[in-house]
């Protein structure tokens, strides 16, 4: 009986250590998204791509990215809001190789589009440095 309650306290150990993590990894990728997608609201394009995760880099090329998100984000026109929807810490995720990810989901408001989901994943690069890996706006 007392070996069973230890092994449950050390798998509530772990969890609480694991949830720590997540918070932790929570609150150092959510100023990177909102840093990054400054650069896109922007249209600094180029330096959105400069400052992403290498995953993001090896990818696409610089021009391709441009061109790219141009194409999706002038239509919409200026951004009038963006609020935080979700954030979701994650090691794995379809597509990617296995990492620190941060998926961020944000309510969006455009001139011309009244409703936008917009998805940004930040990952903890190879260097130690949280940097974007992936945008997505439907």
């Amino acid at each position: 009986m007392i070996g069973r309650f230890v092994g449950f306290a050390l798998l509530l150990a772990a969890v609480a250590c694991k949830s720590d993590a997540a918070k932790q990894a929570e609150a150092q990728a959510e100023p990177i998204a909102t840093a990054w997608l400054e650069l896109v609201d922007k249209e600094s394009y180029a330096d959105s791509w400069t400052q992403a995760a290498s995953v993001f880099k090896s990818a696409v090329a610089s021009e391709q990215w441009q061109a790219q998100v141009a194409g999706v984000r002038k239509p919409l026109g200026k951004l009038k809001t963006r609020t935080l929807l979700s954030k979701t810490y994650a090691t794995s995720l379809p597509g990617a190789p296995d990492g620190k990810y941060v998926v961020i989901q944000y309510t969006a408001v455009y001139e011309n589009k009244t409703s936008a989901i917009e998805t940004v994943t930040p990952m903890e690069d190879t260097d130690g440095t949280w940097r974007v890996s992936g945008y997505y706006i439907k």
